[in-house]
């Protein structure tokens, strides 16, 4: 790193592929990347307000987003602009592969939600998993996929799910 590059976090381009195409691309500041997990940080990357229902995110909202080299998904722990935490949005995806200032994530449509308090915690897009076909096309990456939303689920309902982005 230059002397003037010490005041600012390298930038990484994240790509989030989904059924071959690419849904998002935006750029996020790198935090770390110790060789299987990437830490990086970004603002609300979608236009406009987008509610959930049990979670909205907005203009102003920041990212912290945990991939991992080895692991079926990603872990986005979300702020609104005044810092509050809302909680952790995870996407199930193949492992993350990190090219130069380049990280490309392939979602495969499942979800888990768990609130700030963890008293919320939710599977979501189920019903597009099942539609996707990944089940026929790559049942391997359907076990592999369906096995990381166990995981998640049951470390965000009483397991030490914080641990992982230790």
């Amino acid at each position: 790193m230059s002397a003037n590059s010490a005041d600012h976090l390298p930038q990484l381009d994240v790509v989030l592929v989904k059924a071959g195409r690419t849904k998002i691309r935006y750029t996020g500041e790198l935090l770390t990347d110790d060789g299987t997990r990437l830490a990086v940080r970004a603002p609300w990357a979608g236009s406009g307000v987008r509610d959930f229902g049990f979670v909205r995110f907005e203009p102003g909202d920041v990212f912290t987003e945990y991939y991992w080299r080895d692991r079926w998904y990603a872990i986005k722990e979300v702020r609104s602009a005044t810092g509050a935490l809302k909680g952790w949005y995870c996407d199930i995806a193949r492992p993350a592969v990190r090219s130069g200032s380049e990280l490309v994530v392939e979602d495969l449509d499942l979800d888990l939600w768990r609130s700030a308090d963890g008293t919320d915690v939710r599977r979501l897009d189920e019903d597009e998993f099942a539609e996707s076909g990944l089940g026929e096309s790559d049942p391997e990456a359907a076990r592999a996929a369906l096995d990381a939303l166990d995981e998640l689920e049951s470390l965000a309902r009483g397991g030490d799910f914080t641990a992982l982005l230790a």
